[in-house]
């Protein structure tokens, strides 16, 4: 499969028309459309539907885009670490992570290499465990920051010595906010906003004393900030981790931890055996020379 044919797919995709793809990458309509019908010779499966105003893709269309975009962007990564220069430290360091306020202790590192070698570049890429675990699987990011429990037996790992508290935002007009402490109790009637995570969690589950389907969960989210706007409005409660969201000052926001409390561990996770850039190298030094004890 000729990477750059798979370059002109992902072209189509995204704008939807062979016409205007063909003008994006300066080459005409018909040899376009041949290697496009090449590319499905060789897959055997149809990946577009040539309508009469838009291109759009099948089912196996969407997948291949979606390897294609991960493949294109391993390469991109790829070709990052091997221009780098050997004489002057540089390059680009890949990392993923969920919400958690653990950042700003990975944000410091990173402040520590840049100084020394401020020809690095950080990579953000933000998701659920599963995403992150992902793309740490299929080579795309060095570093994955996990929040605890997380299957850590395929890689290496240094715990972090901070913890994340679980609670609930909510507006400050809600009834709920006039407790120092929330009890499961008296969540099992109140409308819930759960991130995905959350709804998996055995530890959740336990906490609440009951089958999640028996509470009353009228959202579910990936990112606290979209979810805090339901909350906003008055949609329901978000069980979620702490100082995600600023509710300190004379805002109409709170936060209220859990009781029994609920903590959750941080670690960051890289892969056994990796084959790290030199930037990368220099990033794990020195998260291993901070926090290596904590392992």
């Amino acid at each position: 499969m000729d990477i750059r044919v798979l370059h002109y797919f992902l072209t189509v995709a995204r704008e939807e028309s062979i016409t205007k793809a063909a003008e994006v990458l300066h080459m005409t309509q018909p040899p376009l459309s041949r290697q496009l019908k090449n590319l499905e010779d060789e897959v055997g499966k149809q990946l577009l539907i040539r309508g009469s105003k838009r291109v759009t893709l099948t089912e196996e269309g969407m997948l291949l885009r979606k390897r294609a975009e991960e493949m294109m962007e391993l390469m991109k990564k790829t070709k990052s670490e091997l221009a780098a220069s050997h004489e002057n430290i540089s390059g680009d360091v890949y990392m993923g992570s969920g919400e958690t306020d653990a950042v700003s202790i990975i944000a410091k590192a990173a402040k520590s290499v840049q100084e020394k070698y401020p020809l690095i570049r950080y990579h953000i890429y933000s998701g659920d465990a599963d995403r992150i675990a992902e793309r740490l699987d299929k080579g795309l990011i060095d570093f994955g920051l996990f929040v605890e429990p997380f299957d850590t037996t395929k890689y290496d790992f240094i715990r972090l010595p901070v913890k994340d508290t679980w609670g609930v935002f909510m507006r400050k007009d809600s009834p709920l906010a006039e407790k120092e402490f929330i009890c499961a109790e008296d969540l099992w009637d109140q409308p819930l906003i759960l991130s995905r995570q959350t709804m998996v969690s055995h530890e959740m589950m336990a906490w609440f004393q009951r089958d999640l389907a028996k509470l009353h969960i009228v959202a579910t989210y990936d990112l606290l900030y979209n979810a805090s706007r339901f909350v906003k409005m008055g949609v329901g409660y978000a069980i979620t981790l702490d100082k995600l969201i600023d509710t300190s000052g004379d805002g109409k926001w709170c936060f209220r931890p859990l009781y029994p409390s609920m903590e959750a561990g941080l670690c960051i996770v890289w892969k056994k055996y990796p084959v790290f850039s030199r930037a990368a190298e220099q990033f794990l030094k020195e998260i291993q020379g901070e926090f290596a004890q904590e392992t």
